[in-house]
């Protein structure tokens, strides 16, 4: 490991992604064509059907050519510790980008069916290639879209995927950081969750979702029982970051 792999500033992606921040929060791409090259780097250079080779070379890929903003190798430890926790056989997961923790959650979990919600299209489909290369694309699927739309997205998943009263095992929560707990608490008006599902969400620290945080908090031992794991942002070791994991107590 490299001291210029864990030292964002020193490399160029970085601040061309801090440049491409604000074209990312409005269609969740940074706007310089990294997630595009993303999918055609793992299609020239990974293994094809072999999932732990398509996501080595993410990593790489985001470590080496452009930063990318998924969940990354060090909180993937986390998530993929998160998901054999709770054995999942359905996954919803908020956030898709270019489908890195879909793959990680899919290979922790092999007999899981993982639904993943995004709003770019755009990131739906290099997502889809990703999976297809990986030779997991029958056991993820995405669905374009947001759970704040007016329930359009959540009909659809009740209606087109099967989603019903105690259906989610797992949630993974890495989308825009201001709807964590908006979100959550729509889920949770479903019914959907289950006493034992587990709740893990990424970047509570950075960018930040305190009122998310606030919540797991005043929640604690009530509906939740959160740990709160101290981590770093993705392929850096300079900025500390937070994922929190809580299982439900409800149901």
């Amino acid at each position: 490991m490299t001291s210029k792999q864990r030292l964002p500033f020193l490399r160029s992606s970085f601040w061309r992604l801090a440049v491409g921040m604000p074209h990312f929060v409005r269609t969740g791409q940074i706007g310089d064509g990294r997630e595009e090259a993303c999918a055609a780097y793992v299609e020239a250079n990974a293994r094809r059907g072999d999932i732990d080779d398509v996501l080595d070379t993410i990593d790489t890929f985001a470590t080496e050519k452009s930063m990318l903003v998924n969940v990354g190798d060090e909180k993937g430890e986390l998530l993929d510790a998160a998901v054999r926790r709770a054995n999942p056989k359905r996954v919803l997961e908020l956030g898709t980008y270019c489908g890195y923790s879909a793959l990680r959650i899919a290979r922790a979990a092999p007999d899981a069916e993982v639904f993943s919600i995004e709003l770019s299209s755009g990131n739906a489909a290099v997502a889809r290639r990703i999976w297809s290369h990986a030779g997991v694309d029958d056991r993820i699927t995405c669905v374009v879209g947001t759970i704040g739309d007016g329930g359009q997205t959540l009909g659809a998943l009740s209606a087109e995927h099967g989603f019903g009263a105690e259906s989610v095992d797992l949630l993974f929560i890495d989308h825009e950081k201001s709807v964590y707990l908006a979100d959550l608490l729509a889920i949770l008006d479903r019914g959907w969750l289950h006493r034992g599902s587990i709740a893990v969400a990424d970047n509570v620290r950075v960018p930040g979702a305190p009122k998310y945080r606030a919540y797991m908090r005043e929640q604690q031992g009530k509906l939740w029982d959160t740990v709160e794991h101290k981590t770093h942002i993705e392929y850096q070791t300079l900025i500390p970051d937070l994922v929190l994991e809580s299982e439900y107590l409800a149901g």
